[in-house]
């Protein structure tokens, strides 16, 4: 009999964790017109999409450490306050210096709620359906993904920035209630709580999970084209004379949907094989669709292609992770692999904006789709040697 995967809890965690993504996403695509409209080159635009993520990264190093003082519930609400008060601060923003400030107190909190979303759902799923479950519980990534900035878009157009910044602030406190009402598990430690921190040794291993590498390179690769999709469509719409780009999200986010009920049982049944490969093949032709982009229904087709492809990839990844290491590791497994796909994140908006700054969006694109054939080279070639390393002799 399988085990349940649905409860109250993993409901209620899934629900907190789709409004924390759904205030991030309304802004990912506006953030970078309201600094254009301020006076913001693509440089800066990157610097400032990029600073997040970085600052996010930093903010997860401790996470290992909060949690033994504090807790994972009460360490989580303290992420989701933080994000709540940048959320209420870019309301008051006017000027690039205030606007970077802010970002740096919105990646903190992102970064510590993400990492202790990601643990606490590692933690309720069996163990027998966690490529499923991870599946599913980033399937409210992918619904925010959509709506997000689909309503972000929206609302910049129709009602300004004032507005855009209001409502994220609302969604941010939905978030920070509904974390509330969470009940997290209980796991049980095989190192106790005082372990010494002294030693280097000891020191690394609470911010880095060493066996979570290989997972998380490959995140790495991964985010950095991520993170010009999610900075710059909305400005490479305008670049192309499109309309309706914020309809791109919406087909992307559909599609990650649609995919996870493949790709989660296939990775608990045929292994990560089965789903990390084919995945970032469907990455490297979205990725030249956009370059040869210059029609709303190319720009959508596309989307198609690349919700596959990162629908599938980002979860397993994280599945694997969490895989690798021992329950009382997950929380800092994950905080490794999401930093990993964060400094992606922050490299991809800084490096190759700096790309289109000197070319175009198109060839930015084009180009982000070599870190996909990069992953392919690296996983594959994992792969093998780790099939000659377990081969038995004879």
């Amino acid at each position: 009999m399988r085990e349940a995967l649905w409860s109250k809890n993993f409901i209620l965690l899934m629900g907190s964790n789709l409004l924390l993504f759904m205030a991030l996403e309304m802004l990912l695509p506006t953030l970078p017109v309201f600094a254009a409209e301020q006076g913001g080159s693509q440089t800066q635009i990157g610097l400032i999409m990029g600073l997040f993520t970085f600052t996010a990264v930093l903010s997860r190093l401790g996470t290992g450490y909060g949690i033994k003082r504090l807790g994972q519930k009460k360490l989580l609400l303290l992420g989701v306050a933080i994000s709540l008060i940048a959320l209420t601060g870019y309301y008051l923003a006017a000027t690039l210096a205030v606007l970077l400030v802010l970002r740096v107190v919105h990646g903190v909190g992102f970064g510590i709620a993400t990492t202790l979303f990601g643990t606490a759902a590692s933690d309720l799923v069996p163990a027998s359906r966690r490529g499923e479950g991870m599946g599913f519980f980033a399937t409210g990534n992918s619904i925010s993904f959509a709506l997000g900035p689909f309503f972000g878009i929206w609302i910049m157009t129709e009602y300004g920035f004032k507005a855009l910044f209001l409502i994220g602030a609302v969604v941010m406190l939905l978030s920070l209630i509904s974390t509330c009402f969470v009940r997290f598990p209980r796991v049980e430690k095989k190192v106790p709580a005082a372990a010494p921190v002294i030693e280097t040794g000891n020191w690394m291993d609470s911010v880095v999970e060493r066996k979570a590498f290989m997972p998380s390179l490959l995140g790495l690769l991964i985010g950095i084209p991520f993170g010009t999709v999610l900075s710059f469509i909305a400005l490479f719409g305008k670049e192309q004379g499109l309309g309706s780009v914020g309809i791109f999200f919406l087909v992307v986010a559909i599609s990650e949907f649609l995919i996870r009920f493949i790709s989660g049982p296939l990775f608990d049944r045929k292994g990560r094989m089965w789903v990390l490969l084919p995945a970032a093949i469907l990455c490297i032709i979205a990725s030249v669709m956009l370059y040869f982009t210059h029609s709303t229904a190319m720009l959508l087709l596309s989307g198609l292609f690349y919700g596959f492809g990162f629908g599938a990839l980002f979860p397993a990844l994280q599945a694997w992770v969490i895989d690798l290491v021992e329950p009382e590791r997950r929380g800092v497994a994950t905080a490794t692999y999401y930093n990993a796909f964060d400094i992606g994140i922050g490299s991809g908006s800084i490096l190759l904006g700096a790309v289109a700054a000197v070319t175009n969006y198109s060839t930015m694109y084009l180009l982000s789709g070599g870190f996909f054939v990069l992953y392919i080279v690296l996983y594959v070639g994992f792969e093998r040697r780790l099939r000659r390393k377990t081969r038995v002799p004879g």
